[in-house]
């Protein structure tokens, strides 16, 4: 795992995988199972690992914590940048600051909550957080106007910012008031687009904004660092159909559940033995199984 501090100028040079995370059939976290899906997506050029929604942190233990993350610095090869993540609530994450503190990553990324908050207060906590820290922290903006722009432009002037992941669903995304006014107060080289390939070629080339996120990386890696490279040296048409590539698969994710999908896809895929989800999220059914199955077939990625 690549140790120190976060260097922002490293955000366009890889895709950032959010991953799944493996567990046993104790639901113990499976440091094998999950080693196998660092090693593919590194196989297939990836360099920046984030684990938050698609790993299901929101319900985990202070002691699957520890464990997550000794398992990660163990794993990671030593190019990777690995970023965890803290919360959703302000006690837990405090408490998981103490853990982190005894491992070296460069930064973390507190998990959005939309229930008992305003902006103000997101803002003071972030800044207490950090400062805590001793490190600026990755903002996740998932729901609309849950940071206004003039709370992050303060966390901003605090150091209290490392990057933005901004996944904020639109219907049409290239009509998006909200990450303009961000823009407007935060520099666009540290936003990263955060709902996967399918709004990443109107949030990179309209926006500005510097890299994604994907969990759909985590079944083909290579694809999706490759249409990261068509849409840096404006290759439009072959950004547009690796996103149509992925688009099978990412509208079954749509349409029954991202995080549930993913995990039992990367499964079906044959990148690692992904296991039972953490609570409170359940395995998808065998009809959906069928699906996710069409669906990589349409990939090529099984038979």
């Amino acid at each position: 795992m690549k140790t120190g501090p976060f260097n922002p100028a490293l955000l366009p040079e890889s895709v950032f995988a959010v991953p799944p995370l493996a567990r046993d059939s104790d639901y113990q976290i499976d440091a094998d199972e999950n080693e196998k899906i660092i090693r593919y997506l590194e196989a297939g050029g990836v360099r920046s690992l984030l684990y938050g929604g698609n790993a299901v942190l929101y319900h985990t233990s202070l002691a699957d914590f520890d464990n997550l993350l000794a398992m990660l610095s163990d794993s990671a090869g030593p190019d990777t940048t690995v970023v965890p993540s803290i919360g959703p609530s302000y006690g837990i994450a405090s408490d998981q600051i103490g853990i982190l503190q005894e491992f070296d990553f460069g930064t973390a990324m507190l998990l959005p909550s939309r229930d008992i908050v305003d902006s103000a207060g997101i803002a003071t906590g972030i800044r207490m957080l950090a400062e805590q820290y001793g490190k600026p922290l990755v903002v996740y903006l998932k729901h609309d106007r849950w940071l206004e722009p003039q709370d992050i432009q303060s966390l901003e002037a605090d150091g209290a910012i490392s990057w933005i992941k901004y996944a904020v669903v639109r219907e049409n995304p290239a009509e998006d008031n909200y990450l303009r006014e961000i823009t407007d107060v935060f520099p666009a080289e540290r936003i990263v687009s955060g709902i996967g390939e399918q709004p990443a070629i109107v949030h990179l080339r309209d926006f500005g904004i510097t890299g994604f996120t994907s969990g759909c990386v985590c079944v083909s890696p290579r694809k999706s660092m490759d249409m990261l490279g068509a849409i840096q040296s404006d290759d439009i048409e072959m950004a547009e159909s690796i996103r149509q590539y992925f688009r099978p698969l990412e509208d079954l994710r749509d349409g029954i559940h991202p995080i549930r999908v993913l995990h039992e896809a990367v499964r079906l895929a044959g990148v690692a033995e992904t296991g039972p989800i953490q609570p409170m999220l359940s395995n998808v059914c065998e009809e959906t199984q069928a699906k996710i199955r069409e669906a990589l077939k349409t990939m090529k990625l099984v038979d």
